[in-house]
């Protein structure tokens, strides 16, 4: 069988080139005779893929010399726990709820200190983000926090919350790398690679410098502590070597597609075509709020339970994977991130009008 359009919202796609490129270098890593998931991280070899990792992701991202980059383990929800351990002084942080991870960040934030949910979009199943324009800002806050891609229901912000100069904090998993961002704006930033970047098992956290201290909360594992991780170039304990080797591969793979500029302009044509059809079809119907939308995860629905899980079955067997919504909501969900091709969407658009044609 041939690769197939796979639409899954992570562990996700991956370009086809990166892991022809991988796949060349399984068994002998450019003359050492072995892979990389065999070889030392201490070896010259991994210090070269791991420094130049890091090099390339500054250079894609512009990360200013003052901010650290972490290559981590545990997920992004192993950092719902790490943030507040590594931030909270004061013991407050306020959360805005905007999904199911922002929800769980903030119940796991909850056990450390006072967190306040200052904005939540809960009430319309997270279809939308709230206005963030002028919040209740905690005055002893020590950060603020949002999900800023929302892959389960496909919201995104498009405007940063105004923090009144508290640190920023943003899960970014599932936006990662899909456009230009302006670091400085933020405190940390950090997302699981499985969505955007390379495959599971590593976690890039992004981290102004004056936050990582010996000041944190007591009890926190040393493996948590960011100073830890800083102070040896995310090399205290073995990382995720071979993760680690194919982000490094996606970050050259999106410098020579043009960086980050030229990713965007790609993303919101890709997912325009997308938009556009549902806006028009009498059958499909997307569910969240049109200034809300994300470019990397498009949530829909036919309003019919029965017909949404004929439209899932009768895709796969057309060769399109993993477009059933996640168990919370139900429906339809195409994930398009960056390694998704155009002419997936437009294929996928296809069949949704032959669908419709056949079902109206």
């Amino acid at each position: 069988m041939g690769r197939v359009y796979n639409f899954s919202a992570g562990p996700a796609v991956l370009p086809e080139s990166v892991l022809r490129e991988a796949a060349e270098e399984m068994l002998d890593y450019k003359g050492t005779g072995m892979s990389v998931m065999e070889m030392s991280h201490r070896s010259k070899a991994f210090d070269d893929i791991i420094k130049t990792a890091e090099a390339d992701l500054r250079d894609l991202m512009n990360i200013p010399d003052n901010y650290k980059v972490l290559f981590l383990q545990g997920g992004a929800s192993q950092q719902f726990a790490a943030i507040p351990m590594n931030l909270m002084k004061n013991k407050v942080a306020d959360y805005i709820i905007t999904g199911q991870w922002a929800k769980k960040a903030y119940q796991e934030a909850s056990k450390y200190g006072k967190v306040n949910a200052i904005a939540s979009s809960e009430d319309k199943t997270f279809s939308y983000i709230p206005d963030c324009s002028d919040l209740p800002i905690s005055e002893d806050a020590d950060y603020v926090y949002i999900c800023e891609n929302n892959t389960i229901y496909g919201t995104k912000y498009k405007t940063l919350p105004n923090t009144k100069g508290k640190t920023l904090v943003a899960d970014v998993s599932s936006c990662f790398l899909s456009e230009p961002i302006d670091v400085t704006k933020y405190g940390v930033i950090y997302g699981g690679v499985q969505k955007n970047v390379g495959p599971a098992g590593v976690v890039i956290a992004i981290i102004r410098e004056d936050l990582i201290t010996d000041d944190v909360l007591e009890g926190t594992p040393t493996m948590l502590k960011y100073k830890t991780q800083a102070d040896n170039d995310s090399l205290y304990n073995t990382p995720p070597c071979y993760g680690i080797y194919i982000c490094g591969k996606v970050f050259k793979w999106l410098k020579s597609m043009g960086g980050l500029a030229a990713m965007k302009e790609k993303n919101e044509a890709k997912a325009k075509i997308l938009y556009d059809f549902l806006d028009e079809s009498k059958l499909f119907k997307g569910t969240v709020r049109k200034e809300d939308r994300s470019l990397m995860n498009v949530p829909f629905v036919t309003g019919n339970d029965e017909l949404d899980a004929k439209f899932i079955k009768e895709a796969k067997a057309a060769g399109f994977e993993n477009l059933k919504g996640h168990r919370s909501v139900g429906g339809m969900r195409a994930s398009i991130y960056n390694a998704m091709p155009q002419e997936g969407v437009e294929k996928l658009v296809e069949f949704m009008k032959k669908f419709e044609a056949e079902n109206a």
